[in-house]
């Protein structure tokens, strides 16, 4: 049934709709309807939203003879010689036959499709598509792998869809049933997206029927490579539709945070960062000075404040932060600041601690906070001006006099939730978010889109560039002497594991199987293990035995990663680098070198693949964190980049698209005005219906 003529009708008599049950389908009854219900996939627009995970061209047939080397080929022929082959591996069942046609026969197997040898008629001609690899026989060595088997005589020459299994349904029990419905149903008339289809056509992209169509049936011109690298019109019109409703929702939540009115009056003197002179014990640089103007600016204005603060390692976000605090405390009011993990609070705690040198007091609440209910006391009396703290400050026991100003520090670790129930414990309170990783203007514009931002861009004076270097595991000998000698001339070193125990009796990427060998080739009595397993006070005692000199070599794991600020460690050695992503190397990188005396990272990695290996290699050679968050966001995609708390994640995938910034800037202007004036788009709808989809 072509497309041109539509089904209208299901065989129970049922109107084939988007929103039409599966159960109109042939092939799905209740058992099938349940498990794809379990997937969530109730209708028939449902399916027709599944996009094809790739693309395969089979529009150009190769004759045997002419297949020299590896690839992916559409040949036809006559399927000969079929036969399962038994093998030891459990759940592995093969079978081996050769495709032959009038140039000369290629050897060809199929991993666990028994039912092929039984189903296949040597006398018919066969098209079949698959990867030719190299082989164990036959012309050239080449053999084809696992390929697809269609007759000939019912096989066109095209560009044939590939689909994600769904639950128990296998690619090919999804292809049919999504073609069923791009057989039985007009997407270009019954799938409609709304306003965002009006916006798109506005861009001059189709409209969401329409790209679902070109994705599911491609035209014989369509480029394959296009299709498969996600960069066709059907993907830009999805991409798009995706950044838009994110868009729409953080237009709408700017708009109602900025129309909100301020509570809370700040006195802040001029210059702004006069107000750190008598505590400071060292001069801002020239960006610390400009991003807290921006703040400053935010707190004498009519609106609440809410910044995002970023910039690369060690470029001194904490102390703009503090002076934010202590611009909300001097006009009489209280502030908090909220850490991921406890080890970076206390770090905070300590270091806002000694920079107020008593001028204020600052509390600390951890989930293992020592005069806990107290604190409690004082801090709903008003008695304590600053708190840092972990996810504990959301806790309801939680209260305060007049908390008028809150710093999130690297805010995408926290759940929108546990921002959400911070910022309730006061009236219109100033929101700074800090985050030491930097992050790529499109990602930062997508997910950060109703923050302003200020960027630190410019490093203290006196900051030693670290040298780095890669080294396969192999070497850890020759680095264990090397870094003996480092620790004998009086250096500090971390040396950072992805994990505390090993997988495999060969694993050495992990702190119980390698510490052994480090305390064998390093002095007696100079290093020290930590990791979350350890007492929360144990813990704190071995970082202060680190940063005081008495304990030369730390092994952790990336408890370290963020926070800790020991001057004087000159040494980083990060173990099982290859599974680490760029922005956590460049975080580790950014421990050492921090008190002016030249430093060395080490990177030690294990079998490397082709995107590890460019990954490693873009690390030893940049030094740039934003170019590096650039190249991740590349490498890995923004899921990864930013962590699996941050909300919204379906919209993650396009960013990869649109990390150019085209059709990020396009959705996110389209949305200010979609969201500024709905009348912008057909009439007036309603700026919920864009974000909902309809």
């Amino acid at each position: 049934m072509t497309s041109s003529k539509k089904r209208t009708e299901s065989a129970d008599g049922g109107d084939w709709r988007p929103e039409s049950p599966v159960t109109v389908l042939r092939g799905v009854g209740p058992v099938r309807a349940r498990r794809l219900a379990e997937a969530g996939i109730r209708s028939l627009g449902d399916l027709a939203r599944q996009v094809p995970a790739r693309w395969e061209d089979r529009r150009s047939v190769v004759p045997v003879a002419g297949l020299t080397e590896p690839g992916v080929v559409t040949v036809e022929g006559r399927i000969v010689g079929l036969r399962r082959t038994p093998t030891r591996r459990r759940g592995l069942r093969l079978v081996r036959g050769a495709v032959e046609d009038a140039s000369g026969r290629l050897p060809a197997i199929w991993f666990n499709r028994p039912f092929l040898a039984a189903s296949v008629d040597p006398t018919v001609l066969y098209r079949l598509h698959g990867a030719v690899r190299p082989g164990r026989s036959g012309a050239g060595g080449l053999q084809l792998v696992n390929a697809s088997v269609e007759a000939a005589a019912e096989a066109d020459r095209r560009v044939v869809p590939v689909y994600r299994p769904i639950g128990e349904l296998g690619p090919a029990a999804v292809a049919r049933l999504v073609g069923q419905v791009v057989d039985g149903l007009d997407l270009t008339a019954g799938i409609v997206d709304g306003p965002a289809d009006e916006l798109s056509e506005l861009r001059g992209l189709p409209r969401l029927g329409e790209a679902l169509l070109r994705l599911h049936r491609p035209r014989a011109a369509d480029d394959v490579e296009e299709l498969n690298e996600g960069r066709s019109r059907g993907h830009l019109r999805l991409a798009y539709g995706d950044l838009l409703r994110l868009q729409v929702r953080i237009a709408r939540r700017r708009r109602t945070w900025k129309g909100r009115r301020r509570v809370c009056a700040y006195r802040i003197p001029d210059p702004p960062e006069s107000l750190g002179e008598s505590w400071l014990p060292f001069r801002l640089t020239g960006a610390q000075r400009r991003t807290f103007r921006e703040i400053a600016r935010d707190l004498r204005s009519p609106r609440p404040m809410l910044r995002l603060l970023q910039g690369d390692v060690g470029c001194g976000k904490t102390a703009v932060a503090a002076l934010a605090l202590a611009a909300a405390v001097r006009s009489g009011h209280q502030a908090a600041l909220m850490a991921p993990t406890e080890i970076l609070a206390e770090q905070h705690h300590d270091t806002l601690t000694r920079l107020f040198g008593g001028e204020f007091e600052v509390g600390c609440l951890t989930s293992g906070s020592e005069g806990r209910e107290r604190l409690l006391e004082r801090l709903a009396a008003g008695e304590v001006p600053v708190v840092v703290g972990t996810h504990a400050l959301v806790q309801e026991s939680v209260r305060f006099a007049r908390l008028a100003l809150v710093v999130i520090d690297e805010q995408h670790r926290f759940g929108v939730e546990q921002r959400r129930r911070l910022l309730g414990k006061a009236e219109r309170p100033d929101v700074l978010v800090m985050t030491a990783t930097p992050i790529p203007r499109s990602l930062a514009l997508a997910v950060y889109g109703d923050l302003d931002l200020s960027v630190i861009d410019e490093l203290p004076p006196g900051r030693a560039p670290v040298r780095t270097r890669t080294a396969p595991a192999l070497h850890r000998p020759r680095l264990l002497s090397w870094l003996a000698r480092r620790v004998a001339a009086g250096e500090r070193a971390y040396v950072v594991f992805p994990r505390i125990d090993g997988e495999d009796a060969g694993e050495m990427a992990s702190i119980v199987r390698a510490e052994e060998a480090y305390r064998a080739a390093l002095p007696p009595g100079c290093l020290e293990v930590l990791h979350g397993r350890i007492d929360r006070r144990l813990r704190g005692e071995i970082l202060a035995r680190f940063a005081g000199g008495e304990t030369a070599v730390l092994l952790a794991t990336t408890l370290v990663e963020v926070g800790l600020d020991v001057p004087d460690a000159t040494v980083m050695v990060i173990e099982g680098a290859e599974r680490f992503g760029l922005a956590q190397l460049h975080q580790l990188r950014g421990r050492v070198g921090r008190g002016g005396r030249p430093a060395v990272c080490v990177a030690l990695h294990g079998e490397l693949g082709e995107t590890a290996e460019s990954r490693l290699r873009t690390f030893a050679e940049t030094r740039d964190g934003f170019v590096l968050a650039e190249a991740d966001l590349e490498i890995r995609g923004p899921g990864e980049l930013l962590g699996r708390q941050q909300a919204g994640t379906k919209w993650l995938a396009p960013l990869r698209l649109a990390s150019d910034g085209q059709w990020l800037r396009a959705a996110r202007e389209d949305a200010r005005r979609w969201v500024g004036s709905p009348d912008v788009v057909g009439g007036r709808r309603s700026a919920v219906a864009l974000e909902a989809g309809g």
